[in-house]
């Protein structure tokens, strides 16, 4: 019987690859094949979290598989239907505004949009400073596209950074499995880190 393929694309919020990294180990134990996908910045910029040949050796010992990097190889995943279901965590700012735009020019936002001729399920793991400002606009927007996901996601310190949002990494396997039976992972947004339920109920 033929495994799941999973395409599971990274851009660039790089303080959140190594549990991004450790879901990803999750799908493959959970007997997943899993296709991995980088945008640009992913693949090439070393940071202080981690550096490119870090994250390609990382992935590779994951998977099994060398990471696409180009847009001539993500091309061919909707034609060829590679995937059954793809998706994008963690999903900046930056790629949400060009995939609710339909801008490609990545290796992972070509890679979604190719996947998305086959009307086939792709799910966004958001990870942005900026959810609740001038990303809101998009995230709105491609809640409401037909086959798309999101993993449940909070505000990751209310206090400090009052609009940011990032998704519960945790929950990408049940995301996965609720939206390859076309239901969206319930409640999509959850209690916010960085506050006391003492302050929450003031």
């Amino acid at each position: 019987m033929k495994k799941t393929t999973i395409g599971f694309a990274l851009t660039g919020s790089f303080c959140t690859f190594d549990a991004v990294l450790a879901q990803m180990e999750a799908l493959v134990k959970r007997d997943y094949d899993v296709l991995p996908i980088l945008s640009y910045h992913a693949a090439q910029l070393d940071t202080r979290f981690m550096s490119a040949k870090q994250l390609h050796e990382r992935i590779r010992a994951i998977t099994g598989n060398d990471p696409i990097e180009t847009l001539q190889d993500a091309e061919p995943i909707g034609p060829k239907k590679m995937t059954d279901l793809y998706m994008i965590a963690p999903a900046t700012g930056n790629s949400l505004a060009k995939l609710a735009n339909g801008i490609y020019d990545t290796p992972a936002l070509l890679g979604a949009k190719s996947h998305l001729r086959n009307d086939r399920p792709l799910v966004l793991a958001v990870s942005t400073n900026d959810a609740l400002s001038s990303a809101a606009q998009n995230i709105g927007r491609l809640l409401m596209w037909r086959n798309v996901y999101m993993v449940p996601f909070r505000q990751d310190h209310a206090l400090k950074k009052p609009r940011s949002l990032v998704a519960d990494f945790s929950l990408i396997p049940q995301t996965i499995a609720s939206a390859l039976c076309g239901v969206q992972l319930q409640p999509i947004i959850g209690n916010p880190q960085g506050l006391s339920n003492e302050t929450v109920k003031k």
